[in-house]
């Protein structure tokens, strides 16, 4: 099954570099990674096309199949349209519609207010890494799911060091305060991901230079030629990416239900 939007392409595209299996089912594809069970969007189902109305029943039965050991259910819808229907029985259901907008841009212009103090430099050591576990676990607070964040933060150093791409910190005197990611997706594609920012350091530029400094790597070292990101459009980073010259290209529509849910 091709998959059209970008967001979901360029997703794909890495959980396999980490080592997600991908199965087509001809109207769905199931990305499963093994070696992380709770990373939602590491193992979940993209559908084909916007399901229709009644569906909501026939899709929670298809994950239990695959998944029958999870505890949370994460639907893909792939269609670049930023206006697909949710069904009426996928919210009762409690499968939450999540929208995000997806990004593109051929080079990243400076933000309006690059921050000219904190050193912006790709990860290497092991100091590097284990910063950037921190800060992850500080973003997503002391309830969220530690285990999931230490097979992340070890997924994403895989991937750097294969030479995928890199991942960037943002330091203020030797202390990781913002980070992301950016990694080849294949057909000129560069992609994005998890930017995140201290709270206590947020409004100082950090995410906006990261991107910056990050997008020219893209485009001069993975010699990419479209980069990509995904933002929720009623957050304030998507002002921030568009400020560098990132435009709105496609709608992103998924849906998730949580443990609790």
């Amino acid at each position: 099954m091709p998959i059209t939007n970008l967001g979901f392409r360029t997703d794909v595209t890495l959980r396999v570099l980490e080592g997600a299996q991908v199965t087509d089912r001809g109207d769905h594809l199931v990305i499963r990674s093994p070696d992380n069970p709770t990373f939602y969007w590491g193992n979940f189902l993209l559908l084909g096309a916007p399901p229709g109305a009644g569906t909501a029943a026939g899709w929670l039965a298809a994950f239990a199949a695959e998944f029958p050991a999870a505890e949370h259910v994460a639907l893909g819808v792939d269609s670049a349209r930023d206006d697909v229907g949710v069904p009426g029985d996928f919210p009762a259901a409690g499968l939450e519609p999540q929208r995000e907008t997806v990004l593109t841009c051929s080079a990243v212009n400076p933000p309006p207010r690059p921050n000219e103090l904190a050193d912006i430099r790709p990860l290497t050591s092991d100091a590097d890494w284990q910063q950037s576990l921190d800060l992850g676990v500080r973003c997503n607070g002391d309830d969220g799911d530690q285990e999931y964040l230490i097979r992340r933060a070890a997924a994403r150093r895989r991937l750097t060091e294969a030479g995928t791409g890199a991942w960037f910190g943002a330091f203020t005197r030797g202390r990781l305060m913002a980070q992301l990611g950016i990694f080849d997706a294949g057909d000129g594609l560069a992609r994005f991901q998890h930017v995140e920012t201290d709270p206590a350091a947020r409004r100082q530029g950090l995410a906006g230079t990261l991107v910056w400094r990050a997008g020219s790597y893209g485009r001069e070292v993975l010699g990419a030629s479209t980069l990509v990101i995904v933002a929720d459009p009623a957050e304030g980073a998507i002002g921030v990416y568009r400020s560098c010259g990132f435009a709105d290209a496609q709608g992103q529509l998924s849906f998730e239900r949580s443990p609790d849910g």
